[in-house]
């Protein structure tokens, strides 16, 4: 069995929007900058890493109801005042429905679920693959769906649009100084300000990682605070009591999900468009020029 890519999309395009000048426009003057540079990005990929499979993952539901019930903070600060409408930069909220056209119309996949996020559609279909799986994305919290036995690792966009990063469970330890697998139990110690995570206050990076190295998990360090306290240093012990519903919630909303419903996706690179005629209004409507044809290009060229 080939290798699957699955595309982190949302953090794809947001990484597109930031890297190409908004002065790339359609015809009528929109910006395309997101579409065009997320194109860009597939053709490299493609190029590059050859996967037999492909599938773009998609936020449905970026702020999941079962995650604000457990962490009512979770991303509260990037959500408009109605609290489940995520607030995005007017110039890439406009390109968004179009990447989705393009997507489809070329014949990539776009899977999501309705009470789920994009983490939790890779997180799926990692666990469901039987051959080696290469997640792309620029989020760190997908680093726990690395697992060098299954040969599922990350390629991560760690700078611009060309520059990627391969995170297997030696390049996890190397940087976190944890095990491979023991991103999400770190994470949850740390929090993440990003997506309204709190941590443990007082709880940085190296204590963090002390803890995971010295008791596993977040379980294994609850389960130390009610039966062997002493072997917890002091100074985190306290914090540790103190934070302890946290802990508890934490873990499921950081985890992502590995059995979000989904149909059948195939995946296979189509060596031409699903709909042509389709692709070919969306090129002249939006301006995609070459990015577009490079894309279908190496689509075209399948795995080598």
């Amino acid at each position: 069995m080939g290798t699957l890519m699955l595309l982190d999309t949302a953090s794809l395009y947001y990484r597109a929007f930031y890297g190409v000048p908004e002065t790339l426009t359609a015809p009528d003057g929109t910006p395309v900058n997101a579409i065009r540079g997320l194109l860009d990005m597939i053709t490299r990929l493609v190029r590059g890493r050859a996967p037999d499979q492909l599938i773009a993952c998609w936020d449905v539901d970026w702020r999941p109801a079962f995650r604000v019930a457990a962490i009512p903070s979770y991303k509260e600060h990037r959500a408009e005042a109605d609290g489940a409408t995520e607030r995005t930069p007017p110039a890439l909220d406009v390109q968004v429905p179009v990447i989705e056209e393009v997507l489809t119309a070329a014949g990539i996949p776009i899977a999501g679920a309705a009470g789920y996020e994009a983490d939790d559609v890779i997180g799926t279909l990692a666990a469901q693959a039987s051959g080696p799986v290469d997640v792309v994305t620029g989020d760190r919290d997908l680093f726990q769906v690395v697992d060098d036995e299954r040969q599922i690792r990350v390629i991560y966009t760690v700078r611009g649009l060309s520059k990627f990063d391969v995170v297997d469970e030696a390049a996890i330890t190397d940087r976190y100084q944890i095990p491979g697998r023991a991103y999400a139990e770190f994470a949850v110690l740390r929090g993440d300000p990003s997506d309204g995570l709190p941590g443990v206050p007082g709880v940085g990076d190296k204590t963090a990682a002390s803890l995971i190295r010295s008791f596993g998990s977040v379980a294994g360090i609850l389960a130390a605070l009610d039966k062997y306290a002493a072997s917890i240093p002091a100074g985190p012990r306290a914090k540790l009591a103190s934070s302890r519903d946290y802990l508890t919630a934490a873990v499921p909303v950081v985890r992502v999900a590995t059995d979000v419903p989904l149909p059948p996706l195939g995946g296979n690179l189509p060596v031409s468009p699903q709909d042509p005629a389709a692709l070919e209004k969306l090129n002249e409507r939006w301006g995609l020029g070459s990015s577009l044809h490079r894309m279908c290009d190496a689509l075209a060229a399948g795995p080598r």
